[in-house]
């Protein structure tokens, strides 16, 4: 239990099923609480770095509110960290339905000529009430486009198309959006977008899947790893990554990307790790 990443305690307090195996001043049960915002930082210290973020619908456990600041653990992959109070409200209903194109829009009304009032990102997920002809309607009154949004149970059959969705998008350390996102963010999107679980940064996502031998073919799908990076590959022989070279997610072939990397200073493949139905 070393990993701060993922376990719910700070200096003031800790989850109640932390109680005999850490010290702390109070064990709190936490709340359940669903993100409100288009996209939500979440920070290691309140207002410091940003680890990773979280999407409109994202379900938390908040154990502390303190000084404008929520502590919370997500519930799809257990990161803890700080989140801005005003971005959480009470958790219901159950969102019914995710929006699975790059980017979308939510109208006061069923009206593409009005202005939006929200744009949504890839992931978010809301509560579908009622429709009309060409929108849906949601538990907050507000309408999105049928085109965009997708049952909350269905999902993508490959990851790789999820990831491609993201071409283009800048990079941004931490960011889990098609408006900025990391490598891990990216292979995190396209993997929960597919219908798996999947950790939030490089290292944990390292044991997804089983090891492929060196000298085996990879395919589309398979992950590779270096020292705090990772890209999936898109065929044989070209990857698709989120990369501080680019400053984007783009496609590169992966033998040039070895010796880029290793030139740079980045070392070489750590891991090379082909996913399974049970991943």
């Amino acid at each position: 239990m070393s990993d701060h990443r993922l376990i719910p305690a700070n200096s003031r307090v800790a989850a109640e099923h932390l109680k005999g195996q850490i010290e702390a001043d109070s064990f709190v049960e936490g709340e359940t609480a669903r993100v409100a915002l288009p996209i939500a930082d979440l920070w290691r210290n309140p207002g410091g770095r940003r680890d990773r973020q979280l999407w409109l619908g994202d379900t938390v456990t908040v154990y502390e509110r303190h000084e404008g600041f929520a502590y919370v653990q997500s519930v799809k992959d257990s990161y803890v960290g700080y989140v801005e109070e005003d971005a959480l409200r009470e958790a219901a209903p159950e969102p019914t339905h995710w929006v699975a194109v790059p980017g979308s829009q939510a109208y006061p009304e069923p009206d593409m000529k009005v202005p939006q009032v929200m744009d949504l990102c890839f992931g978010a997920a809301v509560t579908v009430v009622s429709h009309q002809p060409k929108f849906f309607e949601t538990a907050d009154g507000l309408y999105i486009p049928k085109s965009h949004l997708w049952p909350i149970d269905k999902r993508f059959a490959d990851p790789v198309t999820a990831a491609q969705l993201f071409y283009g998008a800048p990079y941004l350390w931490g960011g889990n959006s098609p408006r900025g996102i990391d490598c891990s963010g990216l292979v995190q999107a396209a993997l929960i977008a597919s219908g798996r679980d999947c950790p939030g940064d490089s290292d944990q996502q390292e044991v997804l899947g089983q090891e492929i031998p060196e000298q085996a073919p990879l395919q589309r799908g398979d992950l590779i790893f270096w020292k705090g990076h990772v890209a999936m590959m898109v065929d044989t022989d070209t990857m698709i990554h989120a990369n501080a070279h680019h400053m984007a997610v783009a496609y590169e072939p992966f033998d040039k990307a070895i010796q880029r990397i290793e030139a740079q200073g980045d070392g070489p493949v750590t891991h090379r790790r082909r996913l399974t139905d049970q991943s």
